[in-house]
């Protein structure tokens, strides 16, 4: 156990140590793969980690994540670096866990109870005879009262300016002679590079030692992924029945409660697909064939997909609702499944205008991220539905879904991650410059790596004059479009030139490749 312990904390240590030579005033880049495989490799090694299938495959698609991040490096990459990160460290350490869901929320807890996690390992350690246990059991003393003084100090900080000033004296004094000290004995260190050290030690204990309390994965083993029949007694009585008893009285008391739900139903389904099919005829004759744009066309379809998706939403939340429990089982319930799934049906025809409507906002505006993401959100939506009706035909629980979404959803993020956005839209709005209204503001201020795009495609970048839009009438000077994308170029000619090998990613490479531009080192 000791031997355990001291292998987990040297490994925290040389994590920490490792971090800031990564990170300290660095882009990130490489340095994220790298800190990645230093991570795997440590986890993997621990004999308490059991290397499972499921572990197996979230620690490669981390590596994944890792790699995207130095290929593409956008802020996708990033986040979903992060967030594969998180899961994996979450499934690591709690691998009874099966919903990405919980494996986040176990890694954020895990990060938040580093200290009481360091305490607990660092209080094995014994030098000979010598027990460090009784120095961290003062050091755990110590550590609640000041993290209270600190979140309350911060709070009377914001709320008096007179008692903030003082604060801001007496932390700058501390500072300052922490700044002497280190200089003292060490010329080349810094307070902030000893606190960017501190955040690596913690940020690695986060990720490395485990989290003593399973009783978030003990909670989430009482998930079912199938429905089966509760008979209650009179009196058990559950949240959903005192819910409906407040809007309801008595009725719910009566042998026919679930008879009477089972009509409100029928009801609800079969008033919702006549009001829905009003709505998807008028979509099809108006919007599915020979479409022509108004005035406010921009205005008409913003709103209008807005609506649609929270609708879609609303209408998966109705029947996730009335198929919750026990309705499930009640044998003359065909009818108003027949009614479900019709309004899947008709959900899925909304879901068709959304794409419509973005594919043509698309076609005279061009692309955008916003636009973009209504695609993404629909594909998602039609997901939705499609683990609905699952969830309606075969009997599962709620459970289920959050299990099943939760892995596509992730799955799908990795996937997207492939895509360079920002390059695919600078690209298709100046490949459609004739035909589309683009927004040249809105195009110089994407990311870096588009660049050499708009430099080759100078005399493209100006708004288009094909469309009555808005943004076509809109004067744009071409002269100050120039001047910000020269000021950008030598931002980034400049920025590069100072960056070490760890900075380094394929979009910066090629970018400063096009530009003729060499890195530090």
């Amino acid at each position: 156990m000791k031997t355990k312990s001291n292998l987990l904390l040297l490994s925290t240590l040389l994590g920490g140590l490792l971090f800031t030579f990564l990170f300290w005033k660095e882009r990130l880049a490489l340095n994220l793969l790298i800190y990645s495989i230093y991570l795997l490799a440590i986890t993997f090694i621990n004999p308490d980690v059991i290397k499972s299938t499921k572990l197996k495959i979230y620690g490669l698609a981390h590596l994944l994540a890792a790699i995207l991040v130095v290929i593409n490096n956008s802020d996708l990459s990033v986040v979903t670096y992060y967030i594969s990160l998180l899961l994996f460290i979450g499934f690591g350490h709690q691998q009874q866990i099966r919903t990405i869901f919980t494996a986040f929320l176990a890694a954020i807890l895990q990060m938040v109870t580093v200290p009481f996690n360091a305490i607990k390992q660092l209080s094995q350690i014994s030098m000979g005879n010598v027990s460090l246990k009784p120095f961290f059991t003062l050091i755990k003393y110590i550590f609640v009262p000041v993290i209270i003084v600190i979140l309350f100090s911060c709070l009377y900080a914001a709320a008096n300016n007179v008692f903030a000033h003082y604060a801001e004296n007496i932390l700058n004094h501390i500072g300052d002679f922490l700044d002497q000290l280190l200089h003292f004995f060490f010329k080349d260190l810094s307070f902030e590079r000893i606190m960017h050290l501190c955040f690596g030690l913690v940020l690695t204990g986060g990720l490395l030692l485990a989290f003593f309390d399973k009783s978030l994965e003990k909670t989430e083993l009482k998930g079912k992924e199938q429905l089966h029949r509760i008979r209650r007694s009179l009196g058990q009585k559950t949240i959903w029945y005192n819910i409906a008893k407040t809007f309801t009285g008595n009725l719910l008391t009566r042998k026919m409660a679930l008879k009477t739900e089972y009509i409100v139903g029928v009801i609800s389904f079969a008033a919702l697909n006549l009001l829905l099919l009003m709505l998807n005829t008028i979509d099809i004759t108006t919007l599915w064939f020979g479409y022509e744009p108004t005035g406010n066309f921009s205005g008409e379809l913003h709103q209008g997909t807005n609506s649609l998706i929270f609708s879609i939403v609303m209408a998966m939340a109705v029947i996730l609702y009335y198929f919750r429990g026990n309705l499930n089982f009640y044998p003359k319930s065909k009818t108003l499944r027949a009614l479900a799934y019709a309004w899947m049906v008709q959900n899925f025809i909304l879901i068709i205008s959304v794409f419509i409507r973005d594919g043509y906002y698309i076609e005279f505006h061009g692309l955008t991220h916003k636009r973009i993401g209504v695609l993404v959100f629909a594909t998602l939506c039609i997901i939705g539905l499609a683990t609905v009706y699952f969830k309606v035909a075969k009997q599962k629980t709620i459970f289920y879904l959050f299990k099943v979404n939760g892995n596509v959803w992730f799955a799908l993020l990795l996937t997207f991650t492939f895509i360079n956005w920002d390059v695919l839209i600078v690209k298709y709005n100046l490949n459609h410059v004739d035909t589309v209204s683009i927004d040249p503001y809105y195009l110089t201020s994407l990311s870096e790596k588009t660049l050499p795009i708009l430099d080759k495609n100078r005399s493209k970048i100006h708004p288009s004059t094909n469309n009555d839009s808005e943004i076509a009438k809109v004067d744009q000077p071409q002269e100050a479009l120039m001047r910000k994308l020269d000021q950008r170029i030598g931002y980034f000619k400049e920025r590069y030139h100072q960056e070490s090998w760890l900075s380094w990613n394929l979009q910066d490479w090629n970018t400063a490749k096009y530009f003729g531009v060499d890195q530090k080192n």
